[in-house]
């Protein structure tokens, strides 16, 4: 049998689409080649924009938050205090009590104490704040005081991240908390039925010692270093 003829490729035909050779598979187009000053340009405006948000939800949102702080923490005062007739802010300068706060100064952060009165206008005592690391994370609590008479008139935990079932009984085991009603200052912990009987006991919770010994240590922490300033406002009717 004779072989036919070769016939060799045309040199006219036209490539096959996609750029490959004439018969052979097709190739993808080329892309361009991406421009880096595109580039940064496209993510730092992606960058500004994520940042735009960011400010915007911020400011809405801060203040919302700031507002509900400050309901929450009159309720606790309330709470705390055993409902005052009145209730009056107190910021802590340089070892005194002063109605406004420092110049310059945050109102929001600054160190601040609330004096509840009765409807004769006498001092009940108290309402203060105090945050220290317990188990898992800080622990903010606040409590009222009547410093003349060295009584811690109540507690309340403001926040807390303690283990759920264990740490987080600081604020929802009722006997614990109630145990803080009108205890001497400054308090003690001790192991439930270890105790002497003595009014400055607290016992506390099996379990979650850590977490409840922070509380009481806030709490004493807090009265050695504003007992001075306390008692002289209390003294003088401030």
């Amino acid at each position: 049998m004779k072989e036919l003829p070769q016939v060799a490729d045309d040199p006219r035909a036209e490539p096959e689409p996609g750029g490959g050779p004439p018969g052979g598979p097709p190739q993808p187009p080329e892309r361009p080649p991406t421009s880096s000053a595109r580039l940064i340009t496209t993510l730092a405006t992606a960058g500004a924009l994520a940042g735009l948000v960011i400010v915007l939800v911020f400011g809405w949102a801060n203040p919302r938050i700031q507002a509900y702080r400050a309901m929450v923490l009159r309720e606790a005062i309330q709470e705390v205090l055993d409902a005052p007739e009145t209730v009056q802010t107190y910021y802590v300068i340089d070892g005194a009590l002063s109605e406004t706060p420092a110049p310059g100064a945050d109102t929001i952060t600054a160190e601040k104490v609330h004096l509840g009165r009765d409807a004769e206008g006498r001092a009940i005592g108290f309402a203060i704040t105090g945050q220290e690391p317990g188990f898992q994370d800080f622990i903010l609590v606040i409590f009222g005081y009547d410093p003349l008479a060295d009584r811690v008139l109540a507690m309340k935990v403001l926040e807390s991240k303690e283990t759920p079932g264990l740490g987080d009984k600081i604020f929802k085991d009722t006997a614990f908390v109630s145990g803080f009603r009108q205890a001497a200052a400054l308090l003690e912990g001790v192991k439930p039925g270890a105790g002497s009987g003595s009014e400055n006991e607290v016992d506390m919770i099996t379990g979650a010692t850590i977490s409840s010994r922070t509380v009481i240590g806030i709490i004493n922490h807090r009265i050695e270093a504003l007992d001075p300033v306390l008692d002289a406002a209390a003294g003088d009717g401030s």
